[in-house]
C-alpha cells in the first residue's frame, strides 16, 4: 500500500539521534575505530498535543501502521514560506539554498500548528519549489519542511488527560539518512577540526578525569594497582545551540564526524599556560609559568587565543627557564603579547 503520512504537527522541540555503529578496538596505549555502517541511522522522536479526535486518529494510525513505511515530516528542518500559499498555486516560495530539499520528490506545508499537507515537487530552485500539482490548500503563514521515508522505531505512546486532551509520542527511524557533509566551519590543526564555537567558550565545561586500572588483591597482603590503559581518560560534556540555517550546518558537521570514528580537537579554555614574556612572530619557544614538571608538556598541543585568530601548535620540547618553563613550538607567525590566553588542546571523539 502507499506510504502513510504522519500528519500531526510537533508542538515541542524534535529530538533527533544520529547513530553510527563504530567498533572501538582498545589497546593499552591507544585505540582503533572502525565504522561498521556506510551511513548513520537517524531516529526522530515527536511529541504532539492533540484533542480527542486527534488522539483517536493517532491510535488508529499506530495500530494499523506498525509494519508500514511512513512519510515523515522533518519538522526540525522546517522553515517559513516567504509568501502566502493559495490552493491553486504551482509554486511555493521558500529558501532552499541550504540543500535540505535537494533531490526531494515531496514536501509538506502547514500553518498555525495544523495538520501537514503533502505536496509533490517537480523542481527545486534556490528560492522556491515548483510543484507537480496544485498545492490544494490555502495557507497565509505557512511553514515548509522536507519529508523522509521512515518506520516506527517504538510503539506509539498515548497519554490521555482531562477534557479530551492528551499527548502522543512517536519515534521513527528514517530509511535513508542524509550522509552528506558540508565543508567544516571550524579551523583545523593537523587535519582535524578544532571546536572553537563561541557557545563552548561561554558555558561551563564539565569533565571527568580517570585512568582504567585493575586492583589485584590476593586477600593476604596489600592491594596492587595495575594500569589497563596507559593514558588518562577525559570526558567532557558540551551543549551547542543553533538557530536558523546554522542548525543544518551543525547537523552536517556532526554527520562528518561519522559517530566515534573521526576525532577532533577540543580546547580546554582553562588558560593552563600563563605566558611570562611576550613572543615575536618568529619565536620558536614561549615561556610559561611553572605549573608542573617540564616533561609532562612534551608532545601535547596548545591553542594561543590570539585576537586575530587562534594559533595551534605542538610542544616539541620543554625545559626550565629563569622565568618558568620554556616550551619549544613552531614559530606562531604572529606577535604574542603578554597576557594572551593559552589553552591546552585535547583530542577527543
Amino acid at each position: 500500500m502507499p506510504d502513510r503520512l504522519w500528519p500531526f504537527a510537533a508542538q515541542t522541540p524534535v529530538t533527533e539521534v544520529l547513530e553510527w555503529s563504530t567498533d572501538v578496538l582498545v589497546t593499552e596505549a591507544g585505540e582503533q575505530r572502525i565504522a561498521l555502517r556506510t551511513g548513520p541511522r537517524s531516529t526522530v522522536t515527536l511529541l504532539h498535543l492533540l484533542d480527542a479526535m486527534g488522539l483517536a486518529e493517532a491510535a488508529e494510525l499506530g495500530r494499523a501502521g506498525q509494519l508500514d513505511d511512513w512519510i515523515l515530516p522533518l519538522w526540525h528542518l522546517a522553515r517559513p514560506a516567504t509568501a502566502a500559499i493559495d490552493a491553486a498555486d504551482l509554486t511555493v516560495f521558500v529558501d532552499t539554498s541550504d540543500g535540505a530539499f535537494d533531490g526531494a520528490a515531496q514536501a509538506i506545508i502547514a500553518a498555525d500548528g495544523g495538520r501537514a499537507h503533502l505536496v509533490e515537487i517537480a523542481a527545486v530552485l534556490s528560492d522556491r519549489l515548483e510543484l507537480a500539482v496544485a498545492a490544494g490548500v490555502s495557507l497565509a503563514h505557512a511553514v515548509v519542511a522536507p519529508v523522509g521515508s521512515a518506520f516506527l522505531a517504538r510503539p506509539v505512546e498515548i497519554d490521555r488527560r482531562r477534557q479530551g486532551l492528551g499527548t502522543v509520542t512517536a519515534s521513527f527511524t528514517l530509511r535513508l539518512s542524509d550522509g552528506s557533509a558540508a565543508a567544516s566551519p571550524y579551523p583545523q590543526h593537523l587535519g582535524l577540526d578544532v571546536l572553537t564555537d563561541p557557545a563552548v567558550l561561554r558555558q561551563p565545561l564539565a569533565e571527568t578525569l580517570g585512568q582504567t586500572v585493575e586492583a589485584i588483591d590476593n586477600g593476604f597482603g596489600s592491594v596492587v594497582l595495575e594500569p589497563v590503559l596507559t593514558q588518562v581518560q577525559r570526558r567532557s560534556t558540551i551543549s551547542l545551540i543553533d538557530r536558523g540555517a546554522a542548525r543544518l550546518t551543525r547537523r552536517r558537521w556532526l554527520l562528518s564526524l561519522r559517530g566515534r570514528q573521526r576525532a577532533l580537537w577540543l580546547p580546554t579554555w582553562g588558560r593552563e599556560l600563563v605566558l611570562q614574556a611576550a613572543a615575536t612572530s618568529g619565536a620558536t619557544s614561549i615561556v610559561v609559568a611553572p605549573l608542573a614538571d617540564p616533561s609532562i608538556w612534551i608532545g601535547r598541543h596548545l591553542m594561543i587565543d590570539h585576537p586575530t585568530g587562534p594559533v595551534f601548535r605542538e610542544i616539541t620540547a620543554a625545559a626550565w627557564d629563569a622565568l618558568g618553563i620554556r616550551l619549544s613550538i613552531a614559530a606562531p607567525g604572529k606577535s604574542i603579547a603578554l597576557g594572551t590566553p593559552v589553552h591546552l588542546l585535547l583530542k577527543v571523539r
